[in-house]
């Protein structure tokens, strides 16, 4: 069985984040699609932060169809729920149009949460659950471990998949609502604060580029005084890749999962491609990483396109047996 996973594409982003607002995307995801037994959205499918979850559910009516148009009877799509769509979990008339739009040709739909084996030598989650370990200072990680503090859930006692959910599921929920009950789209532009003051460090002028991350170290040793801890202030890209595969890592061990290989999304960060060391992405227990990118327009590093590991068009293709293969799809 051939399987194609594909994550974070954010149908329903705004201000130009939505790489699928292009149509020539759009056919050429959709061509891979087809050529595919099982497709496996590994979540982040519908972005249910910038805007109210109907709005997005229309967005996603354009979109999701386009996507599946080649899938027949016989084939299957998996969809994993990450942090941007979680509630539809809780709201099963938008889990059915999901379900809808992404059957429209006959192929089977079935939701799958917090992950999935698509082997037996291979596991699949959003990878959400890192907030709560990375060393990386962004809003989640922060909320995750305030959120720890108030319910007394320290790391060192968190056992399996609720744990998470009673640290993230009242985030998410929170967050949900604002969008909800806001008056129009949010502005998440650059993917939102952390994105943005990632872009204005790389980018800004020499003051500008002295100061913040000075201002970031501070913010953090005081956040770090407070029990919130540790974190870093080092936003460099070779930082912010380490944390996220150390702190997935993490997560396997919690959930008492040790697959050949794990695959994961939300960092948007695609690998390992060519020039990043293995070593980094293999668990102390001997887990391959490979984290299948993202659908979405980030502006915030400086190297080219093609050297951008955060740029669109990432996916992972997956035989029956073999390693898993990481692919740019719009690269060609």
């Amino acid at each position: 069985m051939r399987t194609l996973v594909i994550s974070d594409l954010h149908v329903g982003a705004g201000h130009g984040r939505m790489r699928l607002e292009d149509p020539a995307a759009v056919a050429t995801l959709a061509e891979t699609i087809a050529s595919a037994q099982r497709l496996v959205l590994l979540g982040d499918t519908v972005e249910l932060r910038e805007r109210p979850l109907q709005d997005a559910l229309a967005v996603a009516s354009r979109v999701l169809p386009q996507l599946v148009a080649g899938l027949d009877h016989g084939r299957e799509v998996v969809v994993v729920l990450g942090n941007h769509d979680h509630q539809l979990q809780l709201h099963q008339s938008g889990l059915e149009q999901v379900r809808a739009l992404l059957s429209v040709t006959g192929a089977e739909v079935r939701f799958e949460y917090p992950g999935v084996w698509l082997r037996d030598d291979v596991y699949a989650h959003h990878g959400h659950y890192l907030d709560r370990h990375t060393h990386t200072p962004a809003f989640e990680r922060l909320a995750a471990g305030g959120m720890a503090r108030f319910i007394k859930l320290p790391l060192s006692a968190m056992d399996g998949a609720d744990d998470y959910e009673r640290l993230l599921a009242p985030i998410y929920a929170w967050m949900y609502s604002i969008t909800q009950h806001g008056d129009g789209q949010v502005d998440a532009s650059d993917g939102g604060g952390s994105m943005r003051l990632l872009k204005r460090i790389r980018t800004g002028h020499r003051l500008e580029a002295f100061a913040l991350p000075t201002g970031v170290r501070g913010v953090v040793a005081a956040v770090s005084r407070l029990g919130l801890g540790p974190l870093s202030g080092d936003l460099s890209d070779a930082q912010l890749r380490r944390a996220s595969l150390v702190a997935y890592g993490e997560v396997l061990a919690v959930l008492g999962v040790a697959p050949r290989y794990a695959l994961f999304g939300h960092t948007h960060r695609a690998g390992p491609l060519v020039h990043d060391d293995p070593a980094e992405w293999m668990t102390p227990a001997g887990t391959r990483l490979m984290n299948t990118g993202c659908w979405v327009n980030e502006h915030f590093t400086v190297e080219t396109v093609v050297e951008n590991p955060y740029r669109p068009g990432f996916a992972v293709e997956l035989d029956d047996d073999g390693p898993p293969r990481l692919v740019n799809l719009l690269d060609g």
